[in-house]
């Protein structure tokens, strides 16, 4: 029998949200397929009893579930949800070694192992259990839904498509011989990283920031690295990735068989986000009625994260309630 890593989990609340009145909150942990036990935050509604609808969510991609999926969380428990935040695999407070790591494999694979845990709680129904990807964790909570039959409803928000993004750069333009040249330089990495006994890191969000930076790059910084969304074990706000996770992504791509998910698709991004390109393709390769695609007006990427005036929870709690109901 699997035992699961005993996780050293902070017992206060430090959150980059202020704590809500309505859903009680607990610490909890869980393991995937790959042994890796995974440190999370449960969430539930006060005033539902019995078996409820579950969510499981993450994201964005090199943040903590004390950022912007436990916001998520917490306001969509209070909607009658049960729900379930968590630091992906080698990230945050979850285990997993080396450090720092992320893998298309593994990183979907964390949405399934979540998918396990809710299916045994005494107050989650296991045939209404639902997923919630932001940012890169929206495309692997695609590519989570197109292999795992039990998801029944699945949500992207500001989705990236980390293979496409990693092997092609933004807007496609990476060529093949700057592609080429990015694998050299990766691989080269690796031979240092093993004579060294260490990974380099890649470095989180820019800073200081460059008075050339790019719009995008600027609501980066005004997230990751301000009061606003800084967390001391969020990748983003402090030393982001291993250098070489990048090899996983720039070699297999993790929408291959999205077109074959069945269950309810809603997927949703701002306007004036940078990446909204990514979820528009992303959603022209789903099939069936039971999906959507909502363009929120004048939002940027981060605006999703956590603009409570711009997130539509509403929507998101009717898109649940119609298909896990």
């Amino acid at each position: 029998m699997f035992v699961e890593e005993k996780l050293n989990l902070c017992k206060e609340w430090d959150k980059t949200f202020a704590k809500s009145n309505n859903v009680n909150h607990r610490k909890v942990s869980f393991h995937n397929r790959y042994g890796i036990t995974l440190a999370a935050d449960l969430y539930e509604p006060k005033d539902k009893k019995g078996k409820l609808p579950a969510i499981a969510i993450s994201g964005p991609f090199g943040a903590v579930k004390e950022q912007s999926s436990g916001l998520y969380a917490q306001k969509i428990a209070e909607y009658g949800f049960l729900t379930l935040a968590f630091d992906p695999s080698f990230t945050g407070e979850s285990g997993g070694n080396p450090r720092y790591v992320a893998s298309p494999d593994i990183n979907t694979e964390d949405f399934c192992a979540a998918v396990d845990f809710l299916s045994v709680q005494d107050n989650a129904d296991a045939e209404r259990i639902g997923i919630l990807g932001i940012c890169g964790f929206g495309g692997m909570a695609l590519n989570a839904a197109a292999i795992d039959t039990r998801i029944k409803a699945t949500v992207t928000s500001t989705m990236y498509d980390m293979s496409r993004v990693n092997a092609y750069g933004y807007f496609d333009k990476t060529d093949d011989e700057e592609r080429y040249k990015l694998k050299l330089s990766l691989n080269a990495q690796r031979t240092i990283d093993y004579q060294k006994g260490d990974y380099e890191l890649a470095g989180g969000v820019v800073d200081p920031l460059p008075c050339d930076a790019p719009q995008f790059v600027r609501d980066y910084y005004m997230y990751y690295k301000t009061e606003r969304g800084y967390h001391k074990r969020s990748l983003n706000s402090n030393g982001g990735w291993n250098k070489t996770s990048a090899l996983s992504f720039i070699n297999m791509p993790i929408l291959t068989f999205s077109n074959e998910i069945r269950s309810a698709v809603l997927m949703i991004h701002g306007e004036k986000a940078h990446s909204c390109y990514f979820s528009k393709d992303a959603f022209k390769k789903l099939k069936g009625q039971n999906k959507e695609l909502l363009i929120i007006p004048n939002a940027v990427h981060t605006d999703l994260y956590d603009n409570m005036n711009v997130i539509p929870f509403e929507k998101i709690a009717e898109f649940y309630n119609k298909y896990l109901f």
